[in-house]
């Protein structure tokens, strides 16, 4: 398995692998908090976004469907899916230098601090591995501390991206917790107290 000798984004990495291998047969046509998609086209999302992060650093191939519009069908396996997303981008982040001043990324404003980069890539994964562990009712691996370090990254880059990437922040509702997951999650839109639909 590639790092990207990063601790933050190779534990968003480790985060969203836990959550899509804990997915159970029946999981995949699942709701998730986000709305317009279950299970499969946040996967679909999440590995797309990675090998568009992956692309803009070293000009390789990209998705091969929108991201933003996942058809949720997969071709193979989920892992058969994801693993190459996140070894491509992996190693991509693997040669990007701490202080670097100008990197890439595939949202504007296209071109951030290596850390703000490296945040952002993180934020995406571990985010969206929270949509996927909720969803089929499993331990979410998104951390106060993760969430903390997250931070940053989502200050600097959602306001721009308000209603394209990222949903009007939400107040936190009594009983959700205070912590910095749930206000981080918050902050992106989403519900921190989100619980699948009872069948």
């Amino acid at each position: 398995m590639t790092t990207t000798k990063w601790e933050l984004l190779d534990q968003a990495y480790a985060t969203l692998r836990e959550a899509v291998a804990g997915v159970p047969a029946d999981g995949w046509d699942r709701p998730t908090p986000c709305a317009r998609w279950n299970v499969t086209q946040v996967l679909q999302h999440a590995a797309g976004d990675q090998l568009g992060y992956a692309a803009g650093l070293t000009g390789g191939p990209g998705p091969t469907e929108d991201p933003f519009a996942p058809s949720g069908t997969l071709p193979g396996t989920p892992a058969e899916l994801l693993e190459p997303a996140l070894a491509a981008a992996a190693e991509a982040f693997a040669g990007v230098a701490p202080g670097e001043g100008a990197v890439a990324v595939p949202l504007p404003p296209f071109s951030v601090p290596a850390e703000t980069a490296v945040g952002a890539a993180a934020l995406d994964a571990a985010v969206h591995a929270w949509d996927i562990a909720v969803a089929t009712g499993r331990p979410t691996g998104l951390t106060d501390a993760l969430a903390a370090a997250l931070r940053p990254a989502a200050d600097a880059l959602t306001e721009p991206l308000r209603g394209f990437a990222y949903g009007p922040a939400v107040p936190l509702a009594p009983g959700a917790g205070d912590g910095a997951a749930a206000r981080l999650l918050a902050f992106l839109g989403r519900d921190p107290g989100w619980a699948a639909p009872t069948p």
